[in-house]
């Protein structure tokens, strides 16, 4: 028998019924797979991963990647990949490179990824180069009784290991190997004229009614239920004095004017539609959020509003990667935005810069355009859970905005956040979260038609 020898004996003790599938020597377990002619979608592998309460070994579908998010989700313990010599020191009967995925024969503990426990029949090593193992799924469990079982796993291909790059080395090397998009001169316009302490609501009127499109989407923001207003609004100025104020016009106008620099397709859950749902529901809360908690209702709005802008800028410079991103997180909804960004963008060529995640390289940009503070550090640092410095709160506000639109299917996001951390971060006390839900039912029609014609 080709099996390694305690895979042998712990299968034959159990009485668990197996194939053996004898092939010629091949030197790992990717060569296996492909020699063997069989579906890559059916092998299942071994990933063994250590702390110092020890090592765990994680079983998934040889086409997946495993998510270090979500094994610490399972687990609650941020485990590191098992070194070559360390693993060749557990499994001293096996061939270099060839793990049996039954952590059981050696007394490991073990998680399962959901595929491979609905998994009707698998492949998988069977400790040697010269054989491979098909079980059918309920000989499978049998042979993996007592571990533990949840979502493990990034589905979609895999690009390997990622490379960790600080963010003054994102920010470098994206300027030097990528024309970044300067901001439109309109937006850079109404940003000067926000700077401006004197700027008065004639001009910020006049420069909006420059551009037909812009006039007609603040218009109709005036106009829309979100405002109640009683009158007829004829012209932005009156906009802007009656209904929005300066900053408000400013900052939507702002926003609309800086999305020209990207081309980004509409569809998908990243696409442009979803984008504008997103950062105008999150605004909202924001700008509804900051009198709470001693911020700036203009600030905390722009912040909500432009915090997202790095997946614009990743679906501008790399068209073809932003769509396999899209699709990817059509069908990993339980795993995080940066571990699909590293799946994605952690392979070479300069992409890896990408893999710090969006938030990072949006942060980058905003500092490039020059925006106020806050907002660059909202849009930096939203991807980051536990945040504590420089302008936490306005942070604390997009991470919070963004765990109640999670609930609502808004967003790119979807595992749960740490609301309770939240709230105390923020001084607030948890029925505000009704209030807010309140709020924001009450807008919803008015944000979503305003969504909609935005992106079109």
């Amino acid at each position: 028998m080709a099996l390694a020898a305690r895979l042998a004996r712990f299968l034959a003790r159990k009485g668990i019924d197996f194939q053996e599938l004898p092939m010629d020597q091949v030197t790992s377990l990717d060569s296996a797979v492909i020699a063997s002619g069989l579906p890559q979608a059916d092998f299942i592998q071994a990933t063994l991963l250590v702390d110092i309460g020890g090592v765990v070994m994680a079983v998934h579908k040889f086409d997946s990647t495993l998510d270090p998010d979500a094994v610490y989700q399972l687990t609650g313990r941020r485990l590191q990949p098992l070194t070559a010599r360390q693993t060749l020191r557990l499994f001293g009967d096996c061939d270099p490179g060839f793990t049996p995925p039954i952590g059981q024969a050696y007394e490991l503990p073990v998680v399962v990824d959901d595929d491979v426990a609905r998994a009707r029949r698998v492949f998988f090593s069977s400790g040697t180069g010269h054989s491979l193992v098909e079980m059918d799924g309920r000989s499978l469990m049998l042979a993996l009784a007592g571990a533990r079982e949840g979502h493990l796993v990034i589905r979609g291909p895999g690009n390997g290991n990622r490379e960790a790059l600080t963010l003054e080395e994102v920010a470098d090397k994206l300027q030097k190997l990528y024309r970044l998009p300067p901001m439109p001169a309109l937006a850079l316009r109404i940003l000067r004229l926000t700077a401006n302490t004197d700027a008065t609501a004639r001009e910020l009127a006049e420069l909006i009614e420059f551009d037909p499109s812009l006039t007609a989407q603040v218009m109709r923001y005036a106009r829309s239920a979100l405002f109640n207003y009683p009158g007829q609004i004829n012209s932005v100025q009156e906009a802007v004095t009656r209904v929005l104020g300066f900053d408000r016009v400013a900052h939507i106008a702002l926003g609309i004017a800086s999305v020209r620099a990207f081309e980004v397709p509409r569809q998908g859950m990243l696409g442009m539609d979803n984008f504008w749902r997103h950062s105008l529901y999150c605004a909202f809360l924001c700008q509804s959020i900051a009198p709470r908690c001693g911020g700036e209702k203009g600030l905390a709005y722009l912040c909500g509003l432009l915090h997202n802008f790095g997946l614009l800028l990743v679906g501008h410079l790399f068209p073809a990667e932003f769509d396999e991103l899209n699709e990817l997180r059509e069908i990993n909804p339980e795993t995080s935005m940066q571990s699909l960004e590293q799946q994605v963008f952690g392979q070479g060529d300069g992409q890896e810069i990408l893999a710090v995640g969006h938030g990072a390289i949006g942060g980058i940009l905003h500092r490039l355009w020059q925006l106020p503070d806050p907002v660059i550090k909202a849009a930096g640092i939203h991807q980051q859970p536990g945040y504590h410095g420089e302008h936490e709160n306005y942070v604390l506000m997009v991470q919070l905005s963004n765990a109640l639109l999670k609930e609502r299917g808004i967003g790119d996001e979807f595992n749960l956040d740490d609301v309770p951390a939240l709230l105390e971060g923020l001084g607030l006390q948890p029925n505000v979260l009704d209030e807010l839900t309140a709020e924001m039912d009450r807008v919803a029609p008015d944000l979503d038609a305003l969504a909609s014609s935005l992106s079109s």
